[in-house]
Order: structure tokens, then C-alpha cells, then sequence
């Protein structure tokens, strides 16, 4: 029998599209289903840059939110860039479908605002154009946009190696009906022939105001950094997947005995705290967070609804457990004691509900 879940949760789940077939394939057939409408919409991400001196290019991606019929969102539809395996670098891209590039944060932020992501290629760029005064300049298949004095504020490429494979399905927070809400996206997803690529996880997002405290926080990176080998054991975290990394030293070594919050924030500046670690913590620390949530990022990838919402619960009763007043202790040095620990830690968090 799959778990209940109690808390609300937003779920990331990443999976791929079967040769021919895209993550609009899947957006039209929930919206089918469920009698809503299709948005296109830009998604932001950010890869490695081929350009000399230029650490990484900042992009925005087609994805589409899924609208129930009175207007409320069932899902967004987007793409991430660490799935790769079983795409083929040399097909061309499917007609479209682009992206857009920048290397400035604020730059993409404009450009998010301002360009339609319903719009064609050639065109996409005309209106934040405008806002320069100036036109975007075609160079082969890719459409260049400077300001007047040459500086090169966007790209708009075509999204070739079959990009619009790729389809990471992100609920809004899901309060109740955790799994019948899954399996209303999964089901399809799995009727099309969508699979779980090779890099693929599972992300959660947990309401972030039960951790705000400086000792329930101090347990989660307890948690996350000293059981880091038995968590990831327990949870079945996927090797392949990417963008994962130990929490920054700084930040764990901040845990010893009782920190305030001031230290814990400084701790996390001074690690160079970012998402892309095992559990995202940046937006407890952000003074203007864009979702205030926890966001644990270790869970395999899957399709199956009973998996996801079963980890889902393991996961949910251990950060229970960080909320007590006693500091998580240090694991047995055993891997399989260290594993049972955990059980027993869900247990406990468990039995006080």
C-alpha cells in the first residue's frame, strides 16, 4: 500500500520523452484529459560556455504550464539540461523549437518579461528590441540582438540533440491527494512511452517555515552532511544524476553545539551555498525567497507513483525528526547500522504524530 503524506509538498520529477514525441506531447494530452488549456512558457537554466572567459551561458528554455479548466495550474512542463544520455547530439532542431541566451542575470530576467515564448524564432526578439532602439541581426540560424553601441544582449537559436525530449514534470505544492495527483501525470506520462532517463531524480520541495529555527535547521544539515552515505543508501540515490554535491564545510562545521540563525546565514555565505547541492537550502537564507521551501534533491528518479510517495514519506519523517529539541547524534559507523538508525529515526518521528 502506497504511504500518505501529510505535509505539503511540490514535486520535480524528470523524465524523457520517447523518440518522436516531446514534453508538449505530454502537456496536450493531460490538458485533453482534463478539459484545460496549454501555455507555453520560458523556463531559466544555465549550462557551461564554449566561449573563451565566459563561465556560462544563462538560458531560457520552452516549457508549458498545464491549466485546469477554471484556471488553476495542474503542471509545468519543462527541461533540464543534465539529462543528456540517449539524445543525439547531431539531430537537428525538431521546427519550433529554441532557446534564448544571455550572460546576465538581470539581462535574462528583462528578456523573460519581455519576449513571447509563444512566438516563432525570427521573431521572438522584436520586442525587447524595441526597448533598445535596434533590430536582432540574423547570422546563419541564430538571431543576435545588441544594444547600439554592440554589446550583444540575447541570442535565439534553434534548441537542436533533440531537446525537446527531455520533460521534467513540476507540480504546484500539493497539500492533500499526494499520489492521486501524481498518478493523474504519471499514468499519461507512462501511456506515451515516457521513460526515467539515465540522470533522472526526484526533487521535493517541503514548506520552508517549520526549518526557519536555528536548532531544526542545524538538524537538517546534520541530516543531509553526517549521514550523508546512509541517507543516500537508504534513499537508492541515483549515481548518475547530476548537480549533486556534499553540503559546504563551512555550513556543517556551523552546527556544532547550538548556533544562532546569524551564524548559520554566515556559514552558508561564507560555503558558497547554492541549489545544487544535496538538499537546497538558499531560500531559508534569500530576503526575497521565490518559493519558500526546502528542497531535498537525492530521491532516484522514477515513474511510478508508489515510489516516489513512499521515498517521499521516509523523507518527510526524518525532517519531523530534525525538528525535535534534541540535535541529531552521529551515525554508527556500520553503513547497515547507520541505515537502520534512520529507520528508527522515521519511527520515532512517526510515532509523536
Amino acid at each position: 500500500m502506497t504511504a500518505r503524506l501529510r505535509r505539503r509538498i511540490g514535486f520535480e520529477i524528470e523524465l524523457m520523452a520517447p523518440g518522436g514525441a516531446s514534453r508538449r506531447s505530454l502537456a496536450d494530452d493531460l490538458a485533453a484529459r482534463c478539459g484545460g488549456r496549454v501555455r507555453p512558457v520560458w523556463h531559466r537554466d544555465s549550462e557551461p560556455s564554449l566561449v573563451p572567459g565566459l563561465g556560462k551561458f544563462l538560458n531560457l528554455t520552452l516549457g508549458f504550464a498545464v491549466d485546469r479548466p477554471d484556471g488553476s495550474p495542474l503542471c509545468t512542463l519543462v527541461d533540464d539540461i543534465t539529462l543528456i544520455d540517449g539524445l543525439d547530439p547531431r539531430t537537428p532542431a525538431a521546427p519550433g523549437w529554441f532557446r534564448v541566451l544571455s550572460d546576465e542575470p538581470r539581462l535574462l530576467s528583462l528578456l523573460a518579461e519581455q519576449c513571447d515564448p509563444a512566438a516563432s524564432l525570427d521573431v521572438v526578439l522584436d520586442t525587447a528590441a524595441s526597448l533598445w532602439g535596434t533590430k536582432a541581426e540574423r547570422i546563419g540560424d541564430v538571431y543576435r540582438l545588441d544594444d547600439p553601441d554592440g554589446g550583444t544582449i540575447a541570442l535565439a537559436a534553434p534548441a537542436g540533440s533533440e531537446r525537446e525530449r527531455p520533460c521534467e514534470i513540476v507540480t504546484p505544492p500539493l497539500a492533500a491527494g499526494h499520489a492521486e495527483a501524481l498518478e493523474a501525470l504519471l499514468g499519461p506520462a507512462r501511456e506515451l512511452g515516457f521513460t526515467v532517463p539515465v540522470e533522472a531524480a526526484v526533487h521535493l520541495h517541503f514548506d520552508g517555515a517549520s526549518f526557519r529555527g536555528p536548532l531544526a535547521l542545524a538538524n537538517v544539515v546534520r541530516l543531509f552532511a553526517g549521514w550523508r552515505e546512509p541517507l543516500r543508501a537508504l534513499l537508492q540515490t541515483n549515481p548518475a544524476c547530476r548537480r549533486l554535491a556534499p553540503l559546504p564545510g563551512p555550513l556543517v562545521a556551523a552546527t556544532t553545539g547550538r548556533p544562532g540563525w546569524d551564524e548559520l546565514r554566515a556559514a552558508a555565505k561564507e560555503g558558497g551555498l547554492t541549489k545544487f547541492f544535496d538538499i537546497n537550502l538558499t531560500q531559508l537564507f534569500a530576503e526575497h525567497p521565490i518559493r519558500d521551501t526546502i528542497e531535498v534533491r537525492i530521491l532516484p528518479g522514477a515513474i511510478t507513483t508508489s515510489e516516489i510517495v513512499d521515498r517521499a514519506a521516509l523523507v518527510e519523517l526524518l525532517l519531523e525528526r530534525c525538528l525535535f529539541s534534541s540535535s541529531l547524534p552521529a551515525p554508527d559507523p556500520d553503513p547497515a547500522e547507520a541505515v537502520e538508525q534512520l529507520m528508527h529515526f522515521a519511527a520515532e518521528a512517526l510515532a509523536r504524530r
